[in-house]
C-alpha cells in the first residue's frame, strides 16, 4: 500500500471494525478488520492493530497487523511466534469435550462438539494450521 491510499480519519464503520477485530469466534474477520483498519492511520487504529500484533493467538494476524504499522512508519518488531500450545489448556479442553462424547464417537462429532463447545479455540487453531487443521486436530483427538 502506498502512502496516497492511507486516511487519517476513521472509517464511518469503526465500531464495527473495532469489534471485528476483537472477535475470538472468528480468525477470519479479525483478518479483515486489520485489513481494513491499516488503511486509517489514527490513534485508534493503531492501539487496535499494537493489540492485535500483541496477542492475537493468530500468528498470520499478527503478521498483518504488524505489516499495517509497517506502512503507517511505527516503530514496531513483530513478536516471536509462539510455541508449544496455541490456547492455555487446550489439551484439557479436547479432553473434556472427547469425554462428554459416547465410547465410540466419530472424529467429525468431536470436531463438532468442539465448535459448539469452545469455537474460540476451533477457530483459533483453524486460522493457525490452515490447510493441516483437520489432521492436525485428528490427531488431537486421537491422542487424548
Amino acid at each position: 500500500m502506498n502512502n496516497k491510499e492511507v486516511k487519517s480519519e476513521l472509517p464511518e464503520n469503526y465500531e464495527e471494525l473495532k469489534k471485528a477485530a476483537s472477535r475470538t469466534s472468528s480468525w477470519r474477520d479479525r483478518f479483515d478488520a486489520i485489513d481494513e483498519l491499516g488503511k486509517w492511520k489514527s490513534k485508534q487504529t493503531i492501539d487496535i492493530l499494537k493489540s492485535r500484533m500483541m496477542n492475537d493467538p493468530v500468528y498470520k494476524i499478527q503478521k498483518n497487523a504488524f505489516h499495517k504499522l509497517q506502512a503507517f512508519g511505527e516503530d514496531v518488531q513483530l513478536p516471536p511466534k509462539k510455541k508449544g500450545e496455541l490456547v492455555k489448556d487446550a489439551t484439557k479442553i479436547f479432553k473434556r469435550v472427547k469425554k462428554s462424547l459416547p465410547e465410540g464417537h466419530s472424529y467429525e462429532e468431536f470436531a463438532e462438539k468442539l465448535k459448539k463447545m469452545r469455537l474460540d479455540v476451533y477457530d483459533a487453531y483453524e486460522g493457525e494450521k490452515g490447510n493441516e487443521f483437520e489432521n492436525w486436530l485428528k490427531k488431537a483427538w486421537l491422542s487424548v
